[in-house]
């Protein structure tokens, strides 16, 4: 898989627009856009430690929730 693509399927899998989401990580949205449009390529550690990012705060969230 593309890094253009997963970094789409992380922004969808927590259905955020790409504004929420680039706030949401702390990545300028414009950045965000070149990453999904495959104009500029992240560092192949990002989409690791965003998917990393969602996937902990998902386990807190549920931790909460009990």
């Amino acid at each position: 898989m593309d890094t253009a693509t997963k970094m789409k399927e992380l922004r969808d899998s927590v259905g955020m627009t790409r504004k929420e989401f680039s706030e949401h990580i702390g990545i300028p949205i414009r950045t965000l856009e070149d990453w999904e449009a495959a104009r500029r390529t992240p560092p192949e550690y990002i989409p690791r430690l965003i998917a990393y990012q969602l996937k902990y705060e998902e386990l807190m969230r549920k931790k909460e929730g009990k």
